[in-house]
């Protein structure tokens, strides 16, 4: 009886908890000054992106955290100067 008042309050719980929304973002569309204007939670989700995206072009399977921060503030900098480029191409050209 009480496996089932438990299932049963779990079940009540799930269908009232909120939905959470879904956000994708088109990496190939961010422009570099749409991504210096990002606020700071969501260049360090571009950020980890970014340290993903190019390990996996490299086939690598560790991450160096000397080499994230070194890409992250690279890419930053570079984005300062070139405003237009694309982020990806920004990518593509400064990390390592």
């Amino acid at each position: 009886m009480k496996l089932k008042l438990a299932y049963a309050a779990i079940v009540a719980l799930a269908m009232t908890a909120p939905a959470s929304a879904q956000v994708m973002i088109e990496m190939s569309e961010i422009t570099c000054k749409q991504f210096s204007e990002y606020d700071p939670e969501t260049k360090a989700f571009i950020g980890s992106w970014m340290s993903g995206y190019f390990s996996a072009t490299k086939n690598l399977s560790v991450v160096d955290s000397r080499y994230v921060k070194r890409n992250y503030d690279k890419i930053h900098a570079y984005c300062k100067k070139h405003s237009k480029e694309s982020l990806m191409s920004a990518i593509e050209k400064n990390a390592r």
